[in-house]
């Protein structure tokens, strides 16, 4: 095929873009009441749903006195609300970012290293604290090491020049194992202290004082608006690089940019809370379903879809359960059937 050829078809497929997507920005009037209806509804749902889990619990607050009840409501249960919604959001936001940069329905945090960065990293904290009483900022070293992997994933993944998806995926399935194999290690040598360490990779939502998790909600909250900032560029950068460079998109800025974002939103997660598993993966598919591939709508659906569902697993976890469970087991065993009913569903339509 010449490269006359070839323009033309660059040609069409950036003019039958452009007839689909507005390239200003603005969101197109097509499903636009669907689209508003459907945020309204789950800010709602969202909003009971916090105060139910404000409210509910193993203690009762009528049943205790004021000075116990005012500990219980504003040091416990607001922090691990606002964490759920947080960790919730941030994680379903990073899923999308990576699935639509990728081109790959399977990508995630977890698809390209960085959760097994960051835990590591938080896990050589936890370690050094049990073990020799050594108090590292476990935050500070699960984003080094986070980005750590981010930086290694693409220096492999470009050795041969260019940013190639399949490349970036074998490479972060590469550095994540491991590091994998470092956070056995890490266990092996912490003995009969690892079951903290366990316990904790297990994804747990409690006894999380407000300054971190206000710390995190910046980060989630700054990286879903710079994720919105860029919904448009997204869309046209699935494109493939050379459309998007045509088109005036700059590729390497905008790619860099969303990939360092989602890194980092999901380093700081994974610091304060463990890996929390299948949120990331299954909540971008859910809204594509109900709303299409847009990233100017899927980012804000997900982000809501993601605090609904992981405040509602804790919910679940930390009240109807006789003993409470890491949030990230259950996460799982509801997330992993439906993704593969997801994935089953693709294959045969």
């Amino acid at each position: 095929m010449n490269n006359d050829s070839i323009d033309d078809i660059l040609y069409w497929k950036i003019i039958n873009y452009s007839l689909t997507y507005n390239l200003e920005g603005n969101i197109l009037q097509k499903d636009s009441m669907k689209f508003t209806l459907i945020i309204i509804l789950l800010l709602i749902v969202l909003g009971g749903l916090m105060v139910l889990a404000l409210i509910a619990g193993k203690v009762n607050l009528l049943d205790v006195s004021n000075d116990i009840a005012s500990t219980i409501f504003f040091k416990i249960r607001i922090p691990r609300v606002l964490i759920a919604v947080f960790i919730g959001m941030g994680l379903s936001v990073s899923g999308t970012i990576f699935q639509s940069l990728l081109n790959n329905p399977l990508a995630d945090s977890y698809t390209l290293g960085i959760s097994s960065g960051s835990a590591f990293g938080a896990c050589l904290a936890i370690y050094f604290s049990a073990v020799y009483g050594l108090v590292l900022p476990r935050e500070i070293l699960a984003v080094i090491f986070g980005l750590l992997v981010l930086y290694l994933v693409i220096k492999i993944g470009s050795y041969r020049g260019g940013l190639e998806s399949s490349s970036l995926v074998l490479s972060g399935i590469i550095i994540g194992s491991f590091f994998s194999a470092g956070l056995s290690f890490l266990k092996a040598l912490a003995d009969e202290d690892v079951a903290s360490m366990v316990y904790w990779l297990m994804g747990n939502l409690s006894s999380k004082k407000i300054q971190p998790v206000m710390i995190v909600g910046f980060v989630c909250v700054l990286g879903l608006l710079i994720a919105l900032r860029y919904g448009n560029e997204l869309n046209i950068l699935t494109l493939g690089k050379k459309e998007a460079q045509l088109i005036g998109v700059n590729y390497n800025f905008v790619y860099g940019l969303l990939i360092a974002t989602a890194s980092v939103i999901t380093a700081f997660c994974v610091s304060l809370c463990g890996i929390i598993s299948f949120v990331g993966l299954v909540v971008p598919h859910l809204s594509r379903m109900m709303l299409g591939a847009d990233n100017r709508k899927v980012i804000p659906l997900s982000a809501l879809l993601g605090a609904i569902f992981l405040l509602f697993a804790d919910t679940v976890t930390r009240t109807l359960l006789p003993h409470e469970l890491p949030v990230g087991i259950l996460t799982t065993m509801i997330g992993g059937p439906f993704f593969i009913y997801i994935f089953v569903k693709r294959r045969v339509t």
